[in-house]
C-alpha cells in the first residue's frame, strides 16, 4: 500500500497476447481443462489427491505449447508434472496432446505462476522447477519485468525440497548473465556446474523445435542448474 492508501500495481513478467487460437484449442480449454487443470484459489494443493498417487512433483513455469513438458512426462513417468502457462493457445495445444497421447502425469494451470506458488503450492513440496526460455524482455526499460529476480528465486527456494533442482535455460546471452548473477548470490542455492559456470544441457531437458530453430539461426543456449540447500541463518557480527 502507498501512503495515500492505494495498492501498488504489481509488475508482471508477462503480457497476455492471445494471438490466434484455433477452434480445436478452444474446445480443449472448455472440455479438457476441467480434467487436467487445477482449481484456482488460495487453498493449498494436495498433490497426492491431484495426481492420484505419491510421486515427485516437477514444475515447469511458462511451458509455451507444452512440447518439453509433454516429452518430460512421457520420458519420466515416475514423476508428476505441473505446468503453468498464461497463454491460452499454448495451454489448449498441450491439453490436446495430453488427451490424444493419454499422458496421465501432467496437470496444468492457465494463470500467473507467482500467484500459484504463493497461494497454492505448499512449501518444500517440489522436487524440481524448470524455467525454459522465459521472455527476455530485452529492452533495458523492460528488464524489471524479467521473471528471474531475487524475490522470485527466494520464493522458488521456499517451495523446493532440500536437494531439489532449479533448471533454467535461455538463448539470450545478457539474460543468461543476469540469471547467473541473481542465482549466484541467492541464499540456499548451489551451482551444480561450479561457481559462476553454465551447465551442459542436461538430458532431462528435451530439445524442442523452438531450440532447433534457434540453433539454425546461430543462437547459443545456456543452461543453469542449481540445487536447493538449506539456507544458513545469518549470524550477527559480535562486537
Amino acid at each position: 500500500m502507498t501512503e495515500d492508501g492505494q495498492r501498488h500495481r504489481a509488475i508482471r513478467s508477462f503480457v497476455r497476447r492471445e494471438g490466434r487460437i484455433t477452434e480445436a484449442q478452444k474446445r480443449a480449454l472448455e472440455e479438457l481443462l476441467p480434467r487436467y487443470g487445477i482449481a484456482q484459489g488460495e487453498t493449498p494443493l494436495d498433490f497426492v489427491a491431484l495426481f492420484g498417487r505419491v510421486a515427485p512433483v516437477h514444475l515447469e513455469i511458462g511451458f509455451g505449447n507444452g512440447e518439453a513438458l509433454a516429452a518430460m512426462a512421457l520420458t519420466h513417468p515416475q514423476n508428476n508434472y505441473l505446468g503453468i502457462e498464461v497463454h491460452r493457445p499454448g495451454v489448449g495445444a498441450l491439453l490436446r496432446r495430453l488427451d490424444a497421447e493419454l499422458i496421465p502425469n501432467v496437470r496444468v494451470a492457465c494463470t500467473d505462476a507467482k500467484e500459484v506458488l504463493e497461494q497454492q503450492v505448499p512449501d518444500a513440496s517440489l522436487s524440481a522447477v524448470y524455467i525454459f526460455f522465459p521472455d527476455p524482455w530485452h529492452k533495458l526499460r523492460h528488464h524489471k519485468r524479467r521473471l528471474v529476480q531475487a524475490g522470485f528465486i527466494a520464493l522458488l527456494h521456499r517451495k523446493l525440497k532440500p536437494g531439489g533442482t532449479l533448471h533454467l535455460a535461455t538463448d539470450w546471452e545478457d539474460y543468461a548473465q543476469h540469471m547467473l548473477a541473481v542465482l549466484s548470490v541467492a541464499e540456499g542455492f548451489e551451482n551444480v556446474a561450479g561457481q559462476s559456470q553454465y551447465a551442459p544441457r542436461p538430458e532431462t531437458r528435451p530439445l524442442t523445435r523452438f531450440e532447433r530453430r534457434g540453433q539454425r539461426l546461430g543462437h547459443g543456449v545456456r543452461d543453469m542448474v542449481f540445487r536447493a540447500v538449506v539456507a544458513q541463518p545469518q549470524r550477527l557480527d559480535e562486537t
